[in-house]
């Protein structure tokens, strides 16, 4: 028995090595499993509050049953953060896996040169074909991609001009226009790219970045009377807003309360959703050309009865037009996904879907973005792929904008570079489980103090699973007291150019979510407090993120650190 075990093994031995050889001696390679193609998928102040599956108080309007159903197969994150709320520094973020002052962009005047645009060139390496659709927003060109079509900066809602590879110079000027709504061009551009583009020999990275929803919001025409009928709920705290807040954001007895923190209501003398949103009207000429909002902003704010019925008619406009134009996103989702189905691509490509930071809506009395308040601070973040994810995994892990570039790459089958701060999170994918040293907290810095009439303090603070803890310096961040460090900043464009008062915000988000009590003066969190404080101190320094460069708020956090 034993010898003719012995003469099998030779036999098959002996096949083998005559199929592994051939005249030249070339061994024959066996083809590996095919890679997966990669779309990520971007919308602009898409925030959690807006989807179905994040459980808000719009979850029942139903606006995103596609990307509900696309979360629902995969694998969804309730606690990702992005680490500065503002669309340039956070694609810059994506794009580079590194903080802010390590790639350099602070605020939206920063820029990625293409030697820097590290994701889509790390993924090139791995044998990718890689495509940049609808908004850019880093200034530079996107030349590290083999394919792009970008909206110069921000672009247009409805017939947009696109920028494509050409000869003119600069790179801007290589213009082509289109004509309809930005996000049904920029799906008919990715598509496109698809059918006409693509090498069906090599797998794919896309990023594909809608410009909807951000503000002032424009749906297509065909959304005009979506939710028309229907009462939007509105957060409570847009009508009282408690204990939220420090003397860094209300000022001392209420006295920042009618210039810091663009509203819904017409307690922000400098902006308000009114002016945003009726800009011919009476209500805009009256609140939005006041002759004196120095004067009128130091009157303490009250509601009454005919302010709240302003604010409640307000909102449901403000509401309406931004959820049409998610409504929108979704549908053009819809329209990528039947497509990959139909050509047999969806199983072997990996959906990522997210927006570029969170957005306020009407919680606090607060719109836009910004704030480190959860409801700017958090991204809707959700990956779907079959063929190696489980569906249902739903995780509490801790991730952020800088984590995003590491886990492509591997997912790739690449390896997170030195170079990159972030933390691949693709164990947690296929697992559902965070790996042991996993990060238990979050940084984030805003820096643009007082920018773009929204009215934000600049601050920087530790998020965990539990506790929040944000410390507002109230200084810009360039040097105003030497002559050399122009803070410039045309951009940032307000007359209220000045310092605001130092404060920290301590905020217990297992027993107040919503943040309405600040606790910082609480004792019984001071042993929780001063162990933030020191991770905080860590996490600064491990991430580049002091401000060392910085004397004049180093200064101030010297000062004020043991408050």
């Amino acid at each position: 028995m034993q010898t003719i075990i012995k003469i099998l093994r030779l036999t098959v031995l002996s096949a083998l090595l005559s199929i592994c050889s051939c005249k030249d001696k070339e061994a024959v390679e066996i083809p590996s499993e095919k890679k997966p193609n990669i779309i990520y998928i971007m919308s602009d102040d898409h925030t959690s509050q807006a989807f179905g599956i994040y459980g808000s108080r719009l979850a029942n309007l139903n606006v995103t049953p596609t990307l509900d159903k696309i979360a629902r197969e995969g694998v969804i994150f309730d606690n990702c953060f992005v680490n500065n709320s503002i669309c340039t520094p956070s694609r810059a973020s994506i794009i580079t896996g590194q903080y802010p002052q390590t790639n350099g962009v602070l605020d939206l005047e920063g820029r990625i040169k293409p030697e820097k645009q590290f994701l889509p060139q790390e993924i090139k390496k791995l044998g990718y074909q890689t495509a940049m659709v609808g908004k850019w927003h880093l200034h530079y060109e996107p030349a590290a991609f083999d394919y792009y079509k970008v909206l110069p900066g921000q672009g247009k809602y409805f017939n947009p001009e696109f920028i494509v590879r050409g000869d003119k110079q600069p790179w801007s000027e290589n213009k082509v226009k289109t004509k309809g709504h930005s996000s049904d061009m920029i799906t008919d551009i990715t598509l496109d790219w698809l059918k006409t583009k693509r090498d069906p020999n090599k797998p794919f990275f896309l990023m594909h970045h809608f410009k909807a929803p951000h503000d002032d919001f424009f749906n297509a025409p065909r959304y005009d009377n979506y939710l028309a009928n229907t009462f939007i709920p509105e957060p409570e705290s847009m009508y009282d807003n408690k204990n939220n807040g420090s003397v860094a954001t209300r000022g001392k007895n209420d006295s920042l309360t009618r210039v810091i923190g663009s509203s819904v209501s017409h307690r922000n003398l400098i902006r308000n959703q009114a002016m945003n949103l009726y800009k011919d009207s009476t209500v805009y000429k009256a609140y939005g050309n006041a002759k004196d909002i120095k004067t009128s902003a130091l009157v303490k704010w009250q509601n009454d009865k005919k302010e709240d019925v302003h604010t409640s008619e307000v909102y449901q406009e403000y509401l309406k037009r931004y959820l049409r134009c998610v409504k929108g996103v979704d549908d053009n989702v819809k329209r990528l996904i039947d497509y990959l189905k139909a050509e047999n691509l969806l199983e072997n490509t990996i959906i990522v879907y997210t927006g570029d930071q969170g957005f306020m809506l009407g919680e606090h009395d607060y719109i836009d973005k910004r704030w480190m308040y959860d409801e700017s601070l958090r991204m809707p973040f959700f990956v779907r792929y079959p063929k190696k994810l489980k569906s249902g995994i739903r995780t509490d892990a801790i991730i952020n904008n800088t984590d995003f570039a590491p886990t492509m790459i591997e997912l790739a089958g690449g390896k997170t570079p030195d170079y990159m701060q972030g933390n691949s999170f693709k164990h947690i994918l296929e697992t559902g489980k965070e790996p042991e040293g996993w990060q238990q907290a979050t940084y984030y810095r805003y820096w643009m103090h007082l920018a773009h009439r929204h009215q934000n303090p600049a601050h920087f603070g530790i998020r965990t699973k539990e506790h929040k803890l944000i410390f507002f310096y109230g200084k810009y961040w360039a040097d105003t007291s030497n002559p050399e460090a122009k803070w410039n900043k045309k951009s940032w464009g307000n007359d209220f150019t000045k310092d605001t008062p130092v404060a920290w915000e301590f905020y217990d988000l297992k027993n107040d979510p919503k943040e309405m009590n600040n606790a910082y003066n609480n004792p019984e969190y001071k042993d929780v407090i001063a162990n933030l404080k020191e991770q905080l101190i860590k996490l600064r320094e491990d991430l580049n993120e002091t401000d060392a460069n910085y004397s004049h708020i180093q200064k101030v956090i010297d000062t004020h650190w043991n408050d």
